[in-house]
């Protein structure tokens, strides 16, 4: 190795092996699995719907319930932080817990944190969220680009260091995102703020292709595609709003099928979730989606 990846005589600290480029791993995890990100939304509805206290300990089993019945059947999981965040510090250690237990499954995990800031503030969250070290640090972050996509650079850089990822809204599945993502850049002459966010992602990725790739896009299983070619952006994308948002296996067929196989990431969250608690219906329901996508997408 280079000069600065070896260790100093008599040091003794451990050096952590290091990762292939997100991209690579994400397609990896497709081949293996299958497309679907199984989501896990610990609401409250859904904690008390599989019969769990509101609280850190109904959390942490309803995490180690989707943990078992995805284990084997998805390869990639999508936790929103928000539900863990309502706990306090109990909720954001299970979420450390629950990093821990899909590692030991061989689960990807992407922490859909949606964080966006600027400068000393945006590279705490990139330690936070992607640091090496960091019990919190997942393998890909959700981040929103509204603050210009270039004050999300502590994010690229650190996710490109330690072989993670950043995912960036770009085109969300809420109707209230569309005034925003539609507008025209430049006094109305330019692409779309969409357009303009997926070119710009597309040049950061270079021509690597998927496999190499640090960044890639949240774009919405329910909305139809845009002016830029989504298989032209480099990188994978995270397709949320599958089953209980609206959108089939059909539809992300029709709307991400151009692109290079194992780099869509359909999610469904709460349409998979309603079959617990049992861990039989739980895995099922997403053995069953599964096999729909595998069928709607060109798999690696």
């Amino acid at each position: 190795m280079a000069g600065g990846d070896q260790q100093p005589a008599g040091d003794d600290r451990a050096v952590p092996p290091r990762r292939s480029p997100f991209g690579g791993r994400v397609v990896a995890a497709v081949g293996r699995s299958g497309p679907l990100c199984a989501g896990i939304d610990p609401s409250r509805e859904l904690l008390l719907h599989w019969g769990l206290p509101d609280d850190a300990q109904g959390l942490r089993r309803f995490v180690r319930g989707c943990l078992d019945a995805f284990a084997g059947v998805v390869g990639i999981v999508k936790p929103q932080l928000a539900f863990f965040e309502r706990h306090g510090a109990a909720g954001l250690g299970v979420f450390e817990e629950l990093i821990a237990a899909a590692a030991d499954a061989g689960l990807l995990v992407i922490a859909d944190a949606k964080r966006g800031d600027i400068g000393s503030t945006m590279a705490a969250y990139a330690d936070a969220w992607l640091g090496e070290g960091s019990p919190l640090a997942a393998d890909a972050v959700t981040a929103v680009p509204y603050l210009g996509l270039g004050a999300l650079d502590p994010v690229f850089d650190t996710a490109a260091a330690q072989g993670r990822g950043v995912l960036v809204v770009v085109r969300s599945s809420n109707p209230e995102g569309r005034p925003v993502q539609r507008a025209r850049t430049d006094d109305g002459r330019g692409p779309s703020v969409e357009d303009a966010l997926l070119a710009e992602i597309a040049a950061r990725n270079g021509p690597g292709g998927v496999a190499g790739a640090a960044l890639g896009a949240v774009v919405g299983a329910t909305l139809d595609t845009s002016a830029f070619p989504l298989a032209e952006m480099g990188g994978p994308v995270l397709a949320p709003g599958v089953g209980a948002q609206g959108a089939t296996a059909v539809d992300v067929g029709r709307r991400f099928g151009d692109c290079p196989p194992g780099s869509v990431l359909p999610s469904a969250s709460r349409s998979l979730l309603e079959a617990g608690p049992d861990t039989a219906p739980l895995r099922r329901a997403a053995a069953q989606l599964q096999e729909e996508l595998v069928a709607a997408l060109p798999m690696p």
